[in-house]
């Protein structure tokens, strides 16, 4: 190569190294943004998503199945599917249309080929997944599937005395509060708070129909479109076409009704769902929230309630956790606190039910978890109304529950609502259905002070007693003036060998003094009935809940003036953690009518009188965590008591009764067949004894 050569090829080596060099001083530097996409786009590249072919022909399948029939300009048969994100249409085995990612619609086409030059790769990846979730949807809801997504929204129902809030998610009622009754509880005291009760709210409360169809299909996971109907009426629809829907109705009456009612509708369904399927399922569940100050009444009063069609009602264990397997007809089920009620009524008996009733622990606010599953039969989809329901939420208040019954409001049959309280068995029922609850209702009708109610039903309860009464205290008379002639016979035939014969005196003087030991207990005991029934009464009678009186707040709760923190075991569980005035008080009274009562009927054995100084105690522990109002009642019953033994003292005179007692002495005695019988036995044990003597002498 000669000299001329070398130059140039060296100032062409050059010239190209200047312009390579000058090229790339000029060349903008790449964003970060793009050097990102890059780096993003080569390590994702080979991890880009596609559907495999069984999920493509499921997803062909799923469209032509629960799509909306449209023709192609080409008159080709499609079937398009839209729910705002998934656009897609499916002609023969190909399906074409958009996928919404983030704002941004992409084209199926381009999603399938995984084109990163109009997606990213992430991107691709959410267009893959939101179609492969929408086609598992569409398996196992079919036309459902297009509401399984939207926007919740709430719509109000009230009346005078209720106020309820509806969701379109699931359908159904998520809040229920009631207007004129305030909750009591509250964990912190220093809190003076002035809610409203609330029956459940949105978490605690689930209220699901199982759609009797081939596949299961919940209303909880359907977002339902709300329509004011009117004032009192709402529906919860899911429109599948302008002429074809299936929903909720609900409504609530204006004024002071608790009654929601809930109709099944719907129309033109029949091809919609083609289901031969006829059980419509009913599962509801709820967190029994906590209303009351005394939680040991409020558990021990709430439970899950469920009445036999044409018979009886029964309910859960309130005490521990329960369930139930019912393959009966059920007229309602009911889930019940100590003052209030959630209960279900079905128009036409559920044929099958499951219950399950938990009690929570360590949830301050709730109580108990109740669960309930259901079966309605012979669901008919070419029914406008195939199903309907009432949904009582209010107080467990006597005449309210009463005119329920009497009104059947759905079912057709006496719906014995009023069992929900809890008054006791069949006599005391009776006396607090019969009598109590008039009286205080008549009462309470013009006194709004329901300590001075409660004061003027004792005195009147007494009045009615008085008869009775009167001979009790007569008896015990008789019995005190004899007390001294008994005595000569106990120190006459002492020791266990003349115990009959100290028997056979002592009666004998009884029946001559026309004196009975039993005829003082027997007017007790036929007052009886009457305690009981005032002991279940007052606890369940709601008209007492939040009402003062003197230094109690609420009758219906303990009347605590000393409370301490921490548990001790059993006392706590009974006595509570804390000391009632009320109950403090009717167990001094107790104690001092129980001297008094020793006094009048001597001759008790000296090894009884500590038992009975010790009653009024273990009285006290029980009744401590028992309404005020209960023990404000034994109070002045036990008070009233004791005034008429001092007064009749005075009427009931000592010589009047020895005289009474002289005069039935002198009469010819004729024995009744009790006394008989009783001497007859008498002689007979005499005549064992005797030969029991003789052989021990041998």
């Amino acid at each position: 190569m000669d000299k001329n050569s070398i130059t140039g090829m060296v100032l062409i080596m050059a010239l190209i190294f200047a312009f390579s060099w000058y090229n790339s001083k000029n060349q903008p530097e790449p964003t970060q943004t793009e050097e990102t996409q890059k780096v993003e786009n080569l390590q994702q590249a080979a991890v880009v998503d596609s559907l495999s072919p069984t999920e493509q022909e499921w997803l062909v399948k799923n469209i032509t199945e629960n799509g909306e029939l449209t023709m192609l300009p080409d008159s080709t048969r499609a079937y398009r599917l839209s729910d705002g994100v998934i656009n897609l249409t499916a002609a023969g085995n190909r399906v074409s249309g958009t996928v919404t990612v983030d704002g941004t619609p992409l084209d199926w086409d381009d999603v399938c080929r995984a084109d990163l030059k109009k997606m990213s790769v992430l991107q691709q990846k959410k267009a893959i997944e939101a179609v492969r979730n929408a086609s598992l949807s569409m398996g196992r809801y079919g036309k459902f599937a297009r509401f399984l997504s939207g926007n919740d929204s709430v719509v109000k129902l009230e009346n005078d005395v209720i106020a309820l809030q509806l969701s379109a998610k699931s359908g159904s009622i998520t809040r229920a509060e009631l207007k004129d009754y305030y909750t009591e509880y509250t964990p912190d005291e220093s809190k003076k708070r002035k809610e409203k009760v609330v029956i459940f709210e949105k978490g605690t409360n689930s209220f699901d129909f199982q759609l009797p169809l081939p596949q299961e299909v919940n209303s909880s996971d359907l977002v339902f479109t709300p329509t004011v109907l009117n004032d009192s009426t709402v529906l919860m629809s899911l429109p599948f076409a302008a002429d074809a829907y299936w929903g909720l109705e609900y409504t609530l009456p204006k004024g002071d009704s608790y009654v929601v009612r809930i109709r099944v509708v719907q129309k033109n369904m029949a091809p919609i769902a083609e289901s031969n399927n006829r059980n419509l399922v009913v599962n509801w569940t709820q967190d029994l929230l906590r209303q009351e100050k005394g939680k040991m009444f409020e558990e021990r009063n709430s439970g899950l309630y469920y009445k036999f069609a044409g018979g009886s009602v029964e309910n859960l264990s309130e005490n521990k956790n329960d369930s139930e397997e019912r393959q009966a007809k059920i007229t309602w089920i009911a889930f019940k606190n100590q003052f209030f009620s959630s209960v279900l009524i079905s128009k036409r008996p559920f044929n099958t039910s499951d219950f399950y009733s938990d009690i929570i622990k360590n949830r301050p606010y709730e109580l108990k978890h109740f669960d309930a599953r259901a079966v309605v039969n012979d669901y008919d989809w070419t029914t406008e109304v195939p199903a309907e329901f009432s949904l009582f939420i209010g107080p467990n208040l006597y005449p309210l529950l009463s005119s329920l019954d009497k009104g059947k409001t759905v079912a057709n049959e006496d719906l014995k609502l009023t069992k929900l309280i809890p008054l006791g068995w069949s006599l005391f029922r009776w006396i607090n259905t019969g009598i109590v609850i008039p009286l205080f209702n008549f009462l309470g009708s013009f006194i709004s002070n329901y300590g001075i109610i409660i004061l003027i039903m004792t005195i009147l309860i007494k009045l009615v007693l008085f008869p009775l009464t009167y001979k009790s205290y007569k008896s015990q008379a008789k019995m005190r003036i004899l007390a001294p002639d008994i005595k000569a016979i106990n120190d006459k035939y002492p020791g266990n060998d003349n115990a009959m014969i100290r028997q056979q005196k002592t009666m004998a003087l009884y029946s001559k003094a026309g004196a009975s030991p039993m005829s003082g207990c027997l007017p007790m005991l036929l007052q009886m009935p009457i305690l009981f029934a005032m002991f279940t009464f007052f606890p369940s009678a709601i008209e007492l809940r939040g009402k003062s009186f003197l230094w109690v707040h609420d009758l219906s709760a303990p009347d605590a003036i000393i409370s301490w923190s921490g548990n001790i075991p059993l006392i706590t569980e009974y006595f509570g953690n804390h000391i009632s005035l009320f109950c403090l008080l009717m167990t001094v009274t107790n104690i001092i009518y129980t001297r008094i009562n020793m006094q009048n009927s001597p001759g008790q054995m000296p090894g009884m009188k500590w038992m009975m100084y010790l009653m009024p105690v273990f009285f006290m522990i029980f009744f401590n965590n028992y309404a005020a109002g209960l023990s404000y009642y034994y109070f002045l019953s036990l008070l009233i008591t004791i005034i008429q033994t001092y007064a009749m003292r005075f009427v009931i005179k000592e010589e009047d009764v020895r005289k009474t007692m002289a005069e039935n002495a002198k009469k010819p005695k004729k024995k009744s067949g009790f006394m008989a019988r009783l001497e007859e036995m008498q002689k007979q044990q005499q005549a064992m004894m005797r030969e029991q003597q003789k052989r021990n002498k041998r």
